[in-house]
């Protein structure tokens, strides 16, 4: 989700997050790492699914932080009911799992990027801004374990009825990780005109989220993950 109406300077107002584990102490030192940088302000928490997905309704947070294990209402099933009421928000997993199942269970429910709880404080801040302005974020093992789970498309099915040659050549770029001023630098045209293709890219494919299109890109063979 874009914080800028425009490429103009001027004042951007700080990425709303809404913290979702069910471990306090782990909420609480998310929150103080994230509250000492200017343009992040956590505006909730919830220690279940079913709390998310209630605070998500109150709140519209930009980025949603949600862990995997809760009681009740898992994080997969969290994230697919967000992301059915509110396409646009950006769900960045932070959690202790890799394990497959959950991975590629919380990819196809929208989540934007998963991390892993070792990641570094950089990581983690550079994945909320990354995930909240539309992008990806995958812990490098994760990004592995996609690869390997896609690394032979077969029978590409043909882009033609579903994305125009601009909107899949900003798809490809777009999976490499550049972000938006990267895309319109590589391609020659303006970031504004690069939202406009991934909002037509997203709207076209039924996903939410950059990850969601790429990984749609891969297995309908369109983009090649050896490439990425």
């Amino acid at each position: 989700m874009l914080h800028t109406d425009s490429d103009a300077p001027g004042p951007v107002r700080p990425i709303s997050l809404l913290l979702v584990d069910d471990h306090p102490v782990v909420r609480k030192g998310t929150r103080e790492l994230l509250e000492g940088e200017a343009d992040l302000r956590v505006v909730g928490e919830a220690g279940s699914g079913e709390e998310a997905l209630a605070q998500a309704r109150l709140l519209t947070p930009d980025v949603i932080l949600m862990d995997v294990s809760m009681p009740g209402m898992n994080g997969i099933e969290a994230t697919k009911a967000i992301k059915a009421e509110q396409p646009g928000v950006g769900v960045l997993v932070l959690t202790s799992y890799d394990d497959d199942a959950y991975v590629f269970a919380l990819l196809e429910a929208g989540a934007a990027g998963y991390l892993l709880k070792n990641a570094s404080e950089d990581d983690l801040l550079g994945a909320v801004r990354a995930v909240a302005a539309g992008e990806s974020a995958l812990h490098p093992s994760i990004a592995r374990k996609v690869l390997e789970r896609f690394s032979v498309a077969s029978n590409p099915t043909p882009p033609e009825d579903d994305l125009s040659p601009r909107e899949l050549e900003v798809l490809r770029v777009a999976a490499s990780g550049r972000t938006n001023k990267e895309i319109a630098r590589d391609l020659d045209i303006s970031p504004r005109t690069v939202q406009v293709h991934l909002a037509n890219i997203f709207s076209k494919l039924g996903v939410g989220s950059r990850t969601e299109a790429v990984l749609h890109g891969i297995k309908r063979g369109w983009i090649d993950p050896r490439s990425l």
